[in-house]
């Protein structure tokens, strides 16, 4: 299968006529190719965006809502094939594709396309007896630039807001998974949308990613994926020339699991494997940094040993990201870390690494500082709540953690005391999308979800009027 740009309604090759192998991380092989895009192509693409600004954001919101819920049923519909595409493309199972991913991709345009309808114009009575009248305005073309973790969710949690609001989207997935962002442009086809208010071009970030960026027509840039190119993103973003651009960026983190010793046991082993385990670890939120207080270390250790070998795995998305958590393990052991459970490839074909527990590393070895996003965890005694803060605190990432306690006091105490954006409290990855979603230090700039996404995908406009005329 040949996987092509979606452009102004069309699939089309790119500018140039030339293809990326597509790797199926479980057996390694080419199973397709994708269209490496150019210049050419970004500029294509933005400008079928900005043609078709001009008649979606006159549509009603009545009717652009109905279209989303509509690609939400057609996702729903094709929900299996769709989940199977994204297991053979990212590596994740099939199981973590059809019951975790795929149902909030639905839950994203059912989300939004209520949301859309639910927006009202503030008034208010300003000194003087003014009469304020707020109204919320869309952009026009803005980019959605996704990463290979989480492919067609990341996608639709960024285009959904975009298109209920009335922007047009020019979405650049990873060329480590473009398969289901080209599958569900069949569906944006079925579904009936303008042609143009969606666009989806492929290929390497590095030689289409500055030519998105800087493009004259994109006025807000919602980026997710490592810290070192979203960073570059805002640098080239701010230097383009043009006006400023509105930047989010949601860009990964090292985030800490504090586990004290009144938790309830077996809870907290539940969501610790899914927290460190879940998509081979390959989830921004994850928790590879494991704070246990000293008193339930040991029997901590011991349960979570146990249970680890029946947690379902799949395969690191490519051969160069399991090197690279395979170095980050080779660096633990040379540093003197024990590796107590996995830590080897597995044999035979694919980028498999089992759930790798490591103990023993001192709190500044790159290993508990750095985003390995792998399956990959470390675990670390404490002895008080203040030492448990400062462990937690001691990266440059900001954006979620973790605090599993029976004292709900003491867990309102650490939470506020941790420098990131999102916490649970006795679990992982509880999402209501009215929520902000989003961190601090180096895991980003601004926050996605509700209003947070209605502020940053459109303009506000305030209208004074007199009391009278």
């Amino acid at each position: 299968m040949n996987i092509l740009n979606f452009i102004g309604g069309k699939f089309c090759e790119g500018e140039k006529g030339e293809w990326l192998d597509n790797v199926c991380p479980a057996t390694g092989q080419v199973y397709s190719k994708v269209v490496a895009s150019g210049v050419e192509d970004v500029r294509r693409a933005c400008e079928a965006a900005d043609l078709a600004f001009d008649s979606w954001k006159k549509t009603e919101a009545k009717q652009r809502a109905s279209l989303l819920r509509e690609l939400g049923h057609l996702v729903q519909r094709d929900l299996k094939s769709l989940a199977l595409a994204e297991s053979k493309d990212q590596g994740k199972t099939l199981e973590q594709a059809e019951k975790g991913d795929l149902p909030r991709v639905v839950k994203n345009f059912e989300f939004f396309s209520d949301y859309a309808l639910k927006l009202s114009k503030e008034r208010f009575r300003g000194e003087g007896g003014g009469d304020n009248h707020i109204s919320h305005h869309p952009l026009g073309v803005v980019a959605a630039i996704v990463p290979w973790n989480l492919p067609l969710y990341l996608l639709t949690w960024k285009l959904a807001p975009a298109l209920a609001m009335g922007n047009c989207v020019v979405a650049k997935p990873s060329e480590l998974t473009p398969m289901t962002a080209f599958l569900f442009c069949k569906l944006v086809q079925e579904a009936g949308f303008p042609p143009g208010v969606v666009n989806v071009i492929h290929g390497e970030g590095a030689r289409m990613g500055d030519a998105l960026t800087t493009h004259p027509k994109i006025k807000a840039v919602s980026f997710t994926g490592s810290t070192q190119t979203g960073t570059h993103i805002h640098k080239v973003a701010a230097e383009s020339g043009h006006p400023l651009k509105k930047i989010s960026l949601e860009m990964g983190g090292k985030n800490p699991n504090i586990i004290f010793a009144d938790c309830d046991l077996e809870r907290t082993l539940e969501a610790t494997l899914r927290s460190s385990f879940a998509n081979q670890g390959e989830v921004c939120t994850c928790g590879p940094r494991v704070f246990v207080e000293k008193d339930l270390y040991e029997d901590f250790k011991r349960e979570l040993l146990v249970r680890i070998p029946g947690f379902p795995q799949g395969a690191l998305v490519s051969e160069a990201h399991l090197q690279k958590v395979m170095d980050y393990v080779a660096l633990a052991q040379r540093e003197g870390g024990r590796i107590l459970c996995g830590g080897k490839r597995k044999e035979g074909p694919g980028f498999y690494l089992g759930p790798t527990v490591i103990e023993g590393l001192d709190r500044d070895s790159p290993v508990n500082r750095e985003e390995i996003f792998g399956p990959v965890i470390t675990l670390t005694p404490f002895e008080t709540e203040e030492k448990a803060i400062l462990l937690a605190n001691s990266v440059d990432y900001g954006l979620s953690a973790t605090i599993h306690t029976r004292d709900l006091e003491r867990a309102r105490r650490v939470a506020q005391a941790l420098e990131v954006g999102m916490v649970w409290i006795n679990d992982w990855m509880k999402r209501d999308l009215r929520t902000p979603f989003g961190g601090v230090k180096r895991s980003g700039l601004g926050r996605e979800g509700g209003q947070w996404a209605l502020h940053f995908y459109t303009e506000a406009k305030n209208i004074c009027y007199p009391e009278t005329l």
